[in-house]
């Protein structure tokens, strides 16, 4: 049986910079998708060209921070890379700590965790990437929207990674970038707050909190390979959020499950 396959979206944030060697010249996972790679890149510098508006509205930044983000985008073929796992800066990524880990599991994250990306379909934590802006939902005019494009490439080449237990982390906008059918068994990770409204108790999903959770939960799937959720009764989270088998779902090889927290 393959380790746990653990699926995680990019972060908006990212570093700058870079001391890496191209992205092209580097060794890169997932090879088999390089000319899709180049091809997104194509499509991407040619929206570059728009005016200002239509790229502010295709990258979902404000007019102020389009000219940073169309010089990044037009030079991402010969830009400075990093690591995918340094790239990315957000609260999810903050949450792992990755520095903080031991080798032996900063090696699991490695060949664990896979990332989707509007633009690179989906990379390895170590796969050196340069500094770019593109959503998975957003809609190239030479391409369409990049998780359309991307999804039976990136499931053609997770199909076999995939033949155990996955870990979906993604938000829907990533989600419609693969097909789950290809795995095992596809867990989905719900955060839910159980709060008082209109005098009743209801359960209500985490927004505010939610990239953070995930990023300790990352975390814990790798320091103990967990394969099931039960495994899931043993994560405790500093803001409360337990597993709750009793909201468990499963529909064939689907299961969602829930981990709540008091309000």
């Amino acid at each position: 049986m393959p380790a746990p396959l653990i699926l995680l979206p990019p972060s908006e944030g990212k570093s700058s910079g870079g001391n890496g060697p191209p992205w092209s010249k580097s060794k890169q996972s997932f090879p088999e998708l390089e000319s899709a790679r180049k091809e997104v890149i194509k499509a991407l510098k040619t929206a570059m060209k728009a005016p200002v508006g239509e790229r502010s509205k295709l990258l979902g930044v404000g007019e102020a921070k389009t000219d940073e983000a169309t010089k990044a985008n037009l030079s991402v073929g010969t830009g400075k890379t990093l690591p995918a796992i340094d790239r990315y800066t957000g609260v999810l990524y903050d949450a792992l700590e990755y520095g903080s880990l031991s080798e032996k599991l900063k090696k699991r994250v490695d060949s664990q965790v896979v990332i989707f990306s509007g633009l690179w379909g989906i990379l390895r934590p170590g796969d050196h990437v340069p500094d770019y802006k593109l959503k998975m939902g957003a809609k190239l005019p030479a391409l369409g929207k990049p998780s359309s494009f991307w999804k039976p490439l990136i499931s053609s080449s997770l199909a076999k990674a995939a033949s155990g237990v996955v870990w979906d982390l993604l938000p829907n906008e990533h989600s419609a970038g693969w097909d789950p059918s290809i795995a095992g068994t596809r867990i989905r990770v719900s955060f839910l707050d159980d709060v008082i409204k209109n005098k009743k108790r209801t359960l209500v999903t985490v927004s505010h909190w939610n990239k953070l959770l995930k990023g300790s939960l990352v975390r814990f799937l790798v320091e103990n390979q967990i394969d099931d959720p039960s495994g899931l009764k043993g994560f405790k989270h500093p803001e409360g959020y337990v597993y709750k088998p009793n909201l468990s779902t499963e529909d064939g090889s689907f299961v969602d499950v829930f981990l709540v927290a008091k309000r």
